[in-house]
């Protein structure tokens, strides 16, 4: 579908011609036979490309039916792309490297560029930015640079799935490059479909000359089965993160049974909040005690707005290590949960031991119905 320009639009005119006007068939000098116009957005601003096509004068030459373009215009753009190869890369590296949205990307050429690209549009252009990455990384000169100087290979695979659903996507790494191979999402995780992969991984290894030290997975049986195959004598071991979260799937499920009970234990707190919230209000429309008895209010006394707010600040702070689950088996969020509850109950027992007679009177008479114990 054509791209649509305001009509405001202020473009810079371009003209691009054939460098070597002789006709590759003839040697005749080619002339002009067309004019291709299209529009560009860049990063430096609209763009009004002019391609003179040529081709040979002599219409019995074959060189008379091919039509010639300028070299020099698929360095701006690829055909039928509406943004040049500046924007192409500002998009992958925003995408990939610093990690935004596509709405964030969306807003920021808009803001700053003037470029106004709808949303479909540039995740198109983001998984034309996949294919072409992908593809420079599966280059075999490239690899074959990059691996030069490695003796031997440590490989891993791992299904990831992105969703409850979907399809798995096998990934295949080389551990000491810290460099992913390839990927395929496989609509099975049968022996025979994930031992395809394993012979490409083979293959790979092959072409690059290096043998194959080890293999790390989560030694799922298609794997065991599949390397086993392939990989004859090549030790095949289990992936240490792995190992760790089945080690350690005990003590997150007690982890987890802690966290239930210390939920348990530790509850009323919207009920406390509303109360809080209310003598707020009740403080904010009438007037205080000292004022109305004719007296200013001392820094010492604290009024009941000011206990309120420190009651919300808790409140507040509770519910965020209730809400705290993350850490994994190395950092179980329940003993973090348990530290900081504990904190916060020292935290309590030395503001109620700081107010001794009187002050904790006046305190319980203004929350009524709320326990201060700890």
């Amino acid at each position: 579908m054509p791209y649509h320009w305001p009509e405001d639009t202020v473009f810079t005119p371009v003209q691009l011609e054939v460098e070597d006007r002789s006709c590759p068939v003839c040697g005749r000098t080619s002339k002009v036979c067309d004019h291709r116009h299209r529009r560009l957005f860049t990063l430096a601003g609209p763009l009004q490309v002019v391609s003179k096509l040529v081709h040979c004068p002599d219409k019995s030459c074959r060189g008379h039916a091919h039509t010639r373009s300028p070299e020099v215009e698929t360095a701006l753009a690829m055909p039928w792309w509406v943004i040049g190869w500046d924007v192409f890369c500002w998009l992958g590296h925003r995408r990939f490297a610093r990690h935004w949205s596509v709405p964030q990307i969306r807003a920021e050429l808009a803001d700053t560029y003037r470029i106004v690209l709808s949303a479909d549009a540039i995740e198109r252009y983001i998984g034309r930015y996949q294919c072409i990455l992908a593809a420079r990384q599966q280059d075999p000169c490239l690899l074959a640079a990059d691996y030069r100087g490695v003796k031997e290979l440590v490989l891993a695979i791992d299904g990831l799935q992105p969703e409850k659903g979907h399809e798995t996507l096998y990934v295949v790494r080389e551990v000491s490059q810290k460099r992913v191979w390839f990927a395929e999402a496989l609509v099975s995780s049968s022996a025979a479909e994930v031992r395809r992969l394993l012979v490409q991984a083979r293959q790979w290894a092959e072409r690059l000359g290096k043998p194959v030290r080890l293999w790390l997975s989560d030694k799922q049986d298609a794997f065991v089965s599949g390397i086993a195959a392939e990989f004859a004598g090549v030790p095949h071991r289990y992936c240490s993160n792995h190992f760790l979260r089945d080690v350690a799937k005990p003590m997150l499920e007690a982890d987890s049974h802690a966290k239930v009970q210390m939920r348990r234990k530790v509850r009323g707190l919207r009920r406390i909040e509303r109360q809080a919230l209310a003598d707020q209000r009740r403080v904010a429309t009438a007037p205080a005690p000292a004022e109305a008895a004719g007296a200013p209010a001392t820094e010492e006394s604290p009024t009941p707005d000011s206990a309120a707010g420190v009651v919300l600040d808790y409140c507040a702070t509770v519910r965020g290590i209730l809400n705290d689950d993350q850490g994994g088996p190395l950092h179980p969020p329940g003993l973090r949960m348990a530290e900081a509850l504990a904190e916060v109950g020292e935290s309590l027992k030395r503001n109620l031991d700081a107010k001794k007679g009187g002050a904790r009177r006046r305190n319980s008479s203004v929350w009524p119905g709320v326990s201060t114990k700890a």
